[in-house]
């Protein structure tokens, strides 16, 4: 090609259609870039390069519980320092072994925790001097470097209950839901349809149950986790719901008073789902709940899954 095919008529031409496909290209590129799911997020929440510390989230959360932060509260860092940089945030149960491996491996150094890391309400990692188990976790912590925080009195007190609408939520049940009521308001359903349900959208193995399988239910309650025998029964008795929904019992106290309840006439059921899994929608629903606050971090929810086998 000559200067003049470049300068006359004809170069005009050339020059339109290089400035065309140079455009052209440059706005494919920032449609394909803007397609991707972080640069949505950018253009739906603003500048991702944003670092946060492990304070940081904390703050963001505490911003959206009422009355916070509380002057006693279980809800303290177990593991690391609240100064480190947060590369991913793992949600779950229990910050088991399996978890904080699995952390690891997803480049994620903060676990957001619902119950204790160390075995006891308080963590007291003395509560039994010289544990060797305690000592290899801190340990294996220490090596990823991972901070553990625990999210319980806070996520209970957020409303609605984190844990409890999170459950609803996995079961389907969440538009029974009404603040002011404390138990659900349900289409009549047998004791057995309410269980198969349960594990079904719960995905939980077994459950342990007293009551008749048969019995018509609509008033059900939910307590997930572990409240305690006298919160467990007084609930039964100031509500009296057809069946009382809860994580876990101790065998001595909540079971037997349902057993007597029973055998004394009262048409009250009992269904025990597991600690662990009872509660753990609620740690996965936080992801969906916690993720628009904070877009630049990406939060994967890790089961920490039901301790037991059934034999």
């Amino acid at each position: 090609m000559d200067n003049t095919s470049l300068t006359g008529q004809s170069g005009k031409h050339y020059f339109k259609r290089r400035d065309f496909i140079s455009t052209s290209i440059k706005v494919a590129g920032v449609t394909a870039l803007l397609s991707t799911p972080v640069l949505n997020l950018a253009a739906k929440y603003g500048d991702l390069t944003k670092v946060y510390t492990v304070q940081d989230i904390i703050n963001i959360i505490l911003k959206e519980v009422p009355g916070a932060p509380f002057a006693q509260t279980v809800d303290t860092i177990k593991s690391g320092s609240a100064d480190q940089q947060v590369t991913g945030i793992v949600t779950t149960m229990f910050s088991t072994i399996k978890v904080i491996n699995e952390a690891a491996r997803l480049n994620a150094n903060f676990i957001i925790a619902h119950e204790p890391t160390f075995y006891n309400h308080t963590d007291d990692v003395n509560w039994v001097a010289q544990n060797e188990v305690v000592k290899k976790k801190q340990e294996l912590l220490k090596q990823h470097n991972i901070v553990v925080w625990r999210f319980h009195d806070y996520w209970h007190s957020v409303r609605p209950d984190g844990i409890s609408y999170g459950v609803l939520k996995m079961a389907g049940w969440q538009q029974y839901y009404r603040p002011e009521e404390r138990v659900l308001k349900m289409p009549p359903a047998s004791l057995k349809k309410i269980v198969e349900h349960l594990k079904s959208s719960l995905n939980i193995a077994r459950v342990r149950v007293i009551g008749d399988m048969d019995q018509v239910c609509e008033r059900i309650a939910i307590l997930p986790g572990a409240s305690g025998g006298q919160a467990q029964i007084s609930f039964a008795e100031k509500e009296k719901p057809d069946v009382l929904i809860v994580g876990e019992v101790h065998e001595w106290e909540t079971a037997e008073y349902v057993r007597d309840a029973r055998l004394l006439g009262s048409k009250i059921s009992l269904i025990i789902l597991g600690h662990s899994v009872s509660e753990e929608p609620g740690m996965q629903w936080l992801v969906e709940w916690l993720q628009p606050k904070i877009p630049e971090i990406k939060i994967t929810h890790v089961a920490s899954e039901d301790p037991f086998k059934w034999v």
